[in-house]
């Protein structure tokens, strides 16, 4: 017998939240970790807030409705606010009863403003590998370094001339001026975002289109492909093998460890530099039209194939922070504040790398 389709909803539920969610969803493990996190960044939090007057938004539901905003790729805190409005999954996640009021977007993202001037990122990101290394998940000998364009919240017609930067645009189409460079030849040493003046213009390779971007780099532990470490940088021809250096330098332990990573990082200087670091570098031989700076005494040891074969998941991160993770092109202008959300969407990676490593042991 066919049902009715009744319109009008129930008013009362008696199913909690812990009910309503799968017990094998994803989210469970997620959430259980992150709980542990957030309870050893609660000192942080203590220092970030006054002790008088009104409550703002717990930092704690704020990361967390932060971390799906990642993890679903939601791209702005306007339709965070919407799905969590209607989202009973997103409200479980969170901590927000069905009856809870959903925050304004305007006010969530002043709140947001406080965890990043605090440094919160770096600290959440911490302690994401504190569990980590509390599972015996991370490597301490073997490591692969490498970095990937991050595209600015700039267009080509904001890059002008450094002198004519505070011109206005012609009265006749304020909104969108025509432009047009053809044949200009433009550097970041004469010409500069007005809209991002921290952007750089650059490309990784001939042939590609030169954007306005920054550099995000990441140290990847090779046992498990986990995130130890990151950078934003603007983006320079040197900015990679700078990063790569300066993240070397914080690897805990004195004893020797290995590097791997891709042909542009084979330079004389580069490799000398890291054998002063005690780092081995098992870096991508480089000989088109040179020599590379990677000799026989490296190459013919079992490892440096292992390094080889190991460094290509550092490719699996990017993919998905650019794919997932918002971090194709950045909504957010300066090196401090892409760095924050580069270091967080890391962060939510490995929580994710995680989870997969519980299940399969």
């Amino acid at each position: 017998m066919r049902g009715d389709d009744q319109r009008q909803s129930a008013m009362f539920s008696y199913i909690s939240a812990e009910q309503r969610v799968p017990k094998d969803h994803p989210l469970r493990v997620i959430r259980t970790m992150v709980d542990a996190m957030l309870e050893e960044l609660s000192p942080q939090f203590e220092a970030l807030y006054s002790h008088t007057g009104r409550p703002s938004i717990a930092p704690e539901r704020l990361l967390r409705a932060l971390l799906l905003q990642v993890l679903y790729t939601v791209r702005s805190e306007r339709l965070l606010m919407e799905q969590l409005d209607y989202n009973f999954l997103f409200r479980w996640f969170v901590g927000l009863n069905l009856d809870d009021p959903v925050w304004d977007p305007t006010v969530f993202t002043k709140n947001r403003e406080r965890l990043l001037a605090g440094e919160i990122a770096d600290g959440f990101f911490d302690q994401v590998l504190a569990q980590a290394r509390q599972r015996e998940l991370l490597s301490d000998e073997h490591f692969t370094v490498d970095g990937t364009l991050i595209e600015a919240w700039a267009g080509q017609k904001s890059f002008k001339r450094k002198e004519d930067s505070e011109q206005p645009p012609p009265p006749e189409v304020p909104g969108n001026p025509s432009i047009d460079f053809r044949g200009e030849k433009r550097t970041n040493a004469t010409h500069g975002s007005t809209t991002d003046p921290e952007a750089r213009l650059y490309k990784k390779a001939k042939g590609q289109e030169a954007k306005l971007c920054y550099l995000g780099h990441v140290l990847m532990e090779n046992r498990h492909g986990l995130v130890v470490n990151t950078r934003v940088t603007q983006a320079t021809g040197t900015a990679e093998r700078e990063a790569a250096l300066g993240m070397c330098e914080e690897i805990a332990g004195n004893g020797r460890v290995t590097l791997g990573a891709d042909k542009n990082y084979d330079t004389k200087d580069f490799v000398r530099d890291l054998y002063e670091l005690k780092v081995t570098p098992h870096v991508t031989q480089h000989t088109t039209g040179r020599s590379s700076a990677i000799d026989g005494r490296t190459t013919r040891h079992a490892g440096y194939a292992v390094s080889q074969r190991k460094r290509k998941r550092v490719e699996e991160i990017f993919g998905w922070m650019k794919t997932v993770g918002l971090m194709r092109k950045t909504r957010y202008r300066g090196v401090s504040r892409v760095g924050w959300t580069f270091t967080f969407a890391a962060a939510v990676y490995n929580l994710v790398r995680m989870r997969t490593l519980a299940e399969v042991t």
